[in-house]
């Protein structure tokens, strides 16, 4: 009993770590996907539009089940659901590492996206029970785990598949592999809490003092912010390189380096995120961080390559601070419905990256992926919304 409760209340460090490992053997498989667009574009000679429907089909796999999933795992949790979603990843992989056409690409990468809605709102409730009361610290720790794999992903493929072919992202199912291993670590150790739970050691659930009006103006302000976030990350995980290699003339392995600066400062960002929001508010994170890349946006698509590489790094830093804070915002909203929440925003977060994927490839084709970065170079403005939300520390 002593023991079962110690697990509830105090910060479970090495779940955190486990769930993020985890997390990040999914994100690299994930994170594959656009790393791998300037090889299928000469492969099977893609537009951009093309492209943009490849992410398209991934995010929206992975959005659409999110909530649903989540929903269901709120009345019915699964410990171990993370694996069957793992499963499906690895059957994406397979597919597109023998693709023999675009079709099937598509195929590959909405089995990927299947497999990322299954994992992500049960290892974010895992997040949420180990935290110990460090919500932010312990989201931004499994949110940093995705980010280190999404950017580890196009140093894999620059490294394995480029230099070969296609069908060495077969290697990547050692990924798969390793965190089903994991997952079944972490699987024990939930079902011990849901144990717990069932014993009458369940924690008290602590209501905001809102009205259901301010929570739902909350969660539509929240959900803008997204919106403004992700779109404007697809711009740069799906185009980048593209933009890169059109406006600098660099090659493709060169491109893939800048990328993962971002990626890379992306996870620094979304660590130091979580730490503030702890420390000084989630409002107060939020609102610095959709607002504080605004000026950096806007400057982007008119200096040259070093400060392109500078601009791409502090942006990287600034943006990706928001998620942590604005999942455990929500969270604590909605504390009665924790799978729920953290499927609707994984869910929509997916949904805005592969929209404005294909929006924007859509949009690069009809002018030029510099005009991308022009247009979307406003997106961090939307920013300014955040002042409406309450402040949940006075609350």
């Amino acid at each position: 009993m002593n023991t079962s409760n110690s697990q509830i209340s105090k910060t479970a460090y090495p779940i955190l770590f486990a769930i993020a490992m985890a997390h990040g053997l999914n994100d690299t498989i994930q994170s594959v996907i656009p790393a791998m667009y300037p090889k299928l574009e000469q492969r099977y000679d893609l537009t951009m539009a093309q492209i943009g429907i490849i992410t398209l089909c991934f995010q929206l796999a992975a959005s659409i089940f999110q909530p649903i999933v989540g929903a269901y795992t709120d009345k019915n949790p699964k410990p171990y659901s993370q694996v069957l979603g793992m499963f499906f990843s690895g059957m994406g992989i397979i597919v597109l590492a023998y693709a023999p056409s675009y079709l099937w690409i598509l195929v590959a990468v909405t089995l990927v996206g299947i497999g990322s809605s299954i994992f992500h709102p049960e290892s974010s409730r895992v997040a949420f029970l180990a935290s110990g009361g460090k919500r932010s610290l312990a989201q931004s720790i499994f949110q940093i785990g995705g980010n280190t794999g999404a950017a580890m992903a196009p140093l894999l493929v620059a490294w394995i598949v480029i230099p070969n072919d296609q069908h060495y992202i077969i290697w990547f199912l050692l990924i798969v592999l390793t965190a089903k291993a994991i997952l079944f670590y972490i699987g024990k150790w939930y079902s011990k809490i849901l144990k717990a739970e069932q014993n009458g050691q369940k924690k008290t659930i602590v209501l905001p003092d809102l009205t259901q009006k301010q929570i739902s103006i909350s969660v539509i302000i929240l959900l803008l912010l997204i919106f403004s976030k992700f779109f404007y990350m697809a711009s740069i995980t799906s185009y980048f390189q593209f933009y890169t290699m059109d406006k600098f003339g660099i090659t493709e392995v060169q491109a893939q380096i800048y990328l993962f600066y971002f990626l890379f400062a992306v996870a620094i960002g979304t660590l130091l995120g979580g730490f503030f929001g702890d420390k000084f508010g989630r409002k107060y994170v939020i609102w610095f961080s959709i607002l504080g890349a605004a000026p950096l946006t806007l400057v982007l698509p008119y200096v040259g390559i070093e400060w392109t590489g500078v601009l791409i790094i502090l942006i990287g830093l600034i943006l990706s601070s928001a998620f942590p804070a604005i999942l455990v915002y929500a969270q604590e909203l909605l504390p009665k419905k924790l799978g729920m929440v953290s499927g609707l925003f994984y869910g929509f977060a997916f949904g805005m990256g592969g929209l404005g994927s294909a929006l924007l490839g859509f949009l690069a084709d009809k002018t030029s992926v510099e005009y991308v970065y022009f247009i979307c170079s406003f997106l961090p403005l939307i920013g300014l919304i955040a002042y409406f939300l309450p402040d949940l520390r006075k609350k």
